[in-house]
């Protein structure tokens, strides 16, 4: 059986091969009878365009590059898998690059025209750099989670400092009043947005913070600074952590001094990292919407490539996923 060819659709369709092409990439400026026209040839003929077919038919290279700095991160990987679903549907592929954060490479291996048609860059702690190649390559790009605020690149980002809000007011109305912060680095944007939520909520009811303390992200960091809030004696009966692994070190180091979570200390974390609703107790959260991050980042990196001027930032909401590391406060 002859293998179908996209010369077969424009045969069928009667309508020149640039409009097949257009219309097989989604190009927003075709005729709406002529699109019809190749949709019903396309499924007549039953015809599945490959990815090499499609890439030839844009005069592109049909790669999409994503740089992230780890892959050891349920939150990253939900966004990847969810940009590479979305880019599979439209026909491309993903080139995963994990980065070294300390290392600047202005000739690195996707940062070039010939090899993606655009790039998603997440979470990138040498922002100012990447924007800068990016722009004076002229390689179309989004950029998920930026850090440097009044960014002028088209960005997808979660409303970092409502959720740093809504976890504060939660800890609130169940009845705390001694709430602590842990947080990360403050050179992080979602850091100082979920600092500044943390804050109005406080503020809003009247409360002080009881202790804010900034470290590094992970487990370990949370660990050291629960031992040290214990040895200063600066125990709060609740406590809103900048990120899931830091909540679970804290937790991890309360309960070996003989503190009950939440019986005694209340804890909420964020993101809905997967071992959230794994450990005992099961942590109460702020999740991010991953497979939206990914969905909205690709679809507007697309949009670009194929030449959209109607593109805009955008600001997707958290969600607090109340469990079992939070209750009403019981004065002690």
């Amino acid at each position: 059986m002859k293998k179908l060819s996209i010369l077969d659709v424009v045969a069928k369709s009667g309508v020149s091969l640039a409009t097949v092409s257009k219309v097989l990439n989604n190009a927003p400026t075709v005729r709406e009878s002529n699109r019809q026209k190749v949709l019903q040839a396309i499924k007549e003929l039953d015809y599945r365009p490959n990815s090499a077919a499609r890439s030839l038919a844009r005069g592109s290279t049909g790669v999409i590059g994503l740089m992230l700095v780890t892959l050891q991160d349920t939150v990253f990987d939900g966004i990847v898998q969810s940009v590479n679903e979305y880019l599979e549907d439209q026909g491309y592929f993903l080139a995963l690059s994990v980065y070294n954060p300390e290392k600047y490479d202005s000739e690195h291996i996707l940062f070039q025209e010939d090899r993606v048609d655009g790039i998603i860059v997440l979470s990138p702690l040498n922002e100012k750099h990447y924007v800068s190649e990016l722009r004076k390559k002229g390689i179309p790009f989004v950029i998920i989670d930026n850090h440097i605020e009044q960014t002028k690149a088209l960005t997808v980002n979660v409303d970092n400092f409502k959720g740093g809000y809504e976890a504060t007011k939660h800890l609130l109305e169940l009845g705390h009043t001694l709430i602590g912060h842990l947080t990360g680095p403050e050179h992080f944007l979602s850091v100082r947005q979920r600092k500044q939520g943390f804050e109005r909520a406080l503020k809003e009811a009247g409360v002080q913070p009881l202790i804010l303390t900034h470290t590094r992200f992970g487990i370990r960091n949370g660990f050291e600074v629960a031992r040290q809030w214990i040895s200063s004696g600066q125990i709060p009966t609740a406590v809103f952590a900048g990120d899931d692994g830091l909540a679970f070190g804290l937790m991890e180091a309360l309960k070996s001094e003989g503190y009950r979570i939440p019986e005694d200390i209340s804890i909420i974390g964020y993101d809905d990292q997967g071992f959230a609703n794994e450990i005992h107790p099961r942590l109460t959260t702020i999740r991010q919407p991953m497979e939206e991050m990914g969905k909205q980042a690709a679809r507007q990196l697309l949009n670009l490539i194929r030449g959209s001027k109607h593109n805009s930032s955008i600001l997707l909401q958290p969600d607090l996923i109340v469990r079992e590391s939070t209750r009403p406060n019981v004065p002690r």
